[in-house]
């Protein structure tokens, strides 16, 4: 069976349709959740809410483009909305410049991927959905700002706070592994 077939066995509701596209992008859409969110049991809740979302909207899904490209974009507004319940505390910085000057440590190089979600998962809420948005999903500042209802220099600001913030937790994991 195609993604194709798949796709539209489960636009007719066939449930057997849908537990293959379940089975086989839980796993991705986990790590989406667990990104915007610092504990399981919140992701594990946004992904159901995600495929419920997914599934009840996917005769929207046109066949242009990636299905995938689609679902992380569903997954995404889902974890905003449960993100924006929490009331994520961003602080305005209109009219302030900051320069978006950013060079990643060797460390990096030198961490697992999951070690790096980890350390993205200890930045505070507002840092860690606008890296999330920007560095991980691609969004542009303008495209964040519009989502959280923030201006664009808010997200620039906030972007590079969490840059440095997350440089500094990254240095000080490496550090701690060099003794």
């Amino acid at each position: 069976m195609t993604e194709e077939d798949i796709i539209k066995g489960s636009v007719k509701g066939d449930n057997s349709c849908q537990r293959i596209l379940f089975d086989k992008y839980a796993g991705r859409m986990m790590s989406l959740c667990l990104r915007y969110t610092k504990d399981a049991h919140t992701a594990q809740d946004i992904l159901q809410l995600g495929f419920i979302r997914v599934f009840d909207s996917i005769h929207q899904f046109k066949g242009e483009g990636n299905f995938e490209g689609w679902m992380r974009r569903v997954f995404v507004s889902v974890a905003l909305r449960q993100l924006s319940k929490k009331k994520l505390n961003f602080r305005e910085m209109d009219g302030i410049t900051i320069e978006e000057h950013y060079e990643a440590p060797s460390a990096v190089a030198k961490i697992s991927e999951n070690e790096l979600h980890a350390l993205i998962r200890k930045l505070p809420d507002g840092y860690q959905t606008v890296f999330n948005l920007i560095v991980i999903e691609g969004y542009s500042h303008e495209e964040v700002g519009e989502l959280l209802k923030i201006t664009s220099s808010t997200s620039r600001t906030q972007l590079l706070k969490a840059r440095k913030m997350l440089q500094g937790l990254i240095s000080k994991c490496f550090s701690m592994v060099m003794i």
